[in-house]
């Protein structure tokens, strides 16, 4: 039953026998009747991954996050692991790029090199989640190879389907644990759950990015994973924003395909469309909490114009009530160290 089929069905005496404000008394007592937890296990923190080595290079739109190399990711995850923070999902900013993203289906690309890294260092202490997608891997920055249409250019949905397959299984070798398939491609779950069975990793999860927005919070991750398009946008893969039914007609299919896990993305501006998936689907339900809405919280806070702890706090609790059980967010870091702190 819903909260709001719940509420429909019960009857509340009136003031001044219901009083409500007595369980609000105090903190305590507030916390003791508290519905929605936040808690580290609930965060994945995003990290970004680039060659080279002693690579520290700061993320101008996005305060208190870098391009790392993969000696100083190593040492990243060790101080994110000492906050309490276990889940990591990774992006690749390669040597080179093509037409054909061919970089990111190299034994030793960018991120199957951070995985071994990673897996070395840490063993099964760290649980890795590998976005798959081919925007930064391709010089023209789409998420997957290009075909004619028209005048211009789309990516080619059925042609990436077996590139996207088997960049999964080369992650799952190089030992990630989730692979999460970003592209919004028709068909994607089931390519890459045939590829992953057939290559004998049928235990490794699929995290479905099954709504993905065309959104304009985006902006600052395009920015750090160096992946803006060369030309038009991603409208053509990517969701309407005004639509909520076409939202569960794709996670409908993203289930039927084989996902274990569902995204929505972005968080803030879609919470309905959270708690719409988490009410139909009822599998582990991811929100991502993107980079616009963190450049958003730490411009207005470094402005004096918002409390970053509360407001923060507040964003990520939002997320949870709306039916996520995961959030990826770029501030996992600081609300691990503000819960650490109580």
């Amino acid at each position: 039953m819903s909260l709001s089929d719940a509420f429909a069905t019960t009857v509340y005496p009136p003031f001044p026998v219901s009083r409500p404000r007595r369980l609000r008394a105090s903190p305590l007592l507030r916390s003791l009747v508290r519905e929605t937890e936040l808690r580290v296990d609930h965060l994945i923190l995003p990290l970004f991954v680039r060659p080279g080595k002693g690579v520290r290079r700061e993320i101008p739109s996005m305060p208190g996050h870098y391009q790392l190399s993969i000696d100083v990711l190593v040492e990243e995850v060790g101080a994110a692991r000492d906050l309490g923070l276990h889940a990591f999902i990774l992006f690749g900013i390669p040597e080179s790029k093509d037409a054909r993203g061919s970089s990111a289906l190299r034994e030793d690309g960018i991120i199957a090199e951070a995985l071994r890294a990673l897996r070395h260092a840490y063993g099964s202490d760290v649980l890795l989640i590998t976005d798959e997608c081919f925007c930064e891997y391709t010089d023209h920055g789409h998420c997957g190879l290009l075909q004619r249409r028209g005048s211009g250019w789309d990516v080619d949905n059925d042609a990436t389907l077996s590139l996207l397959a088997e960049q999964c299984v080369l992650h799952a070798r190089a030992g990630a644990d989730i692979v999460a398939p970003s592209g919004m491609l028709d068909g994607m779950v089931a390519a890459i759950r045939k590829g992953l069975d057939t290559a004998g990793f049928s235990h490794v999860p699929i995290l479905s990015y099954a709504v993905k927005y065309a959104s304009a919070f985006y902006g600052p991750f395009r920015d750090a994973a160096e992946s803006p398009p060369q030309f038009g946008d991603r409208s053509t893969y990517q969701m309407d924003p005004a639509n909520a039914a076409e939202a569960l007609r794709e996670a409908a299919l993203d289930v039927a395909e084989g996902a274990d896990l569902l995204m929505v993305k972005p968080a803030l501006a879609y919470l309905d469309i959270i708690r719409l998936v988490k009410d139909r689907f009822g599998l582990p339900t991811a929100a991502y909490n993107v980079s616009g809405e963190y450049a958003m919280v730490k411009a207005a806070a470094a402005r004096g114009w918002l409390d970053e702890r509360r407001i923060t706090l507040e964003i990520l609790t939002s997320i949870r009530r709306a039916g996520a059980d995961l959030i990826l967010t770029y501030h996992a870091r600081d609300v691990a160290r503000w819960l650490q702190q109580g």
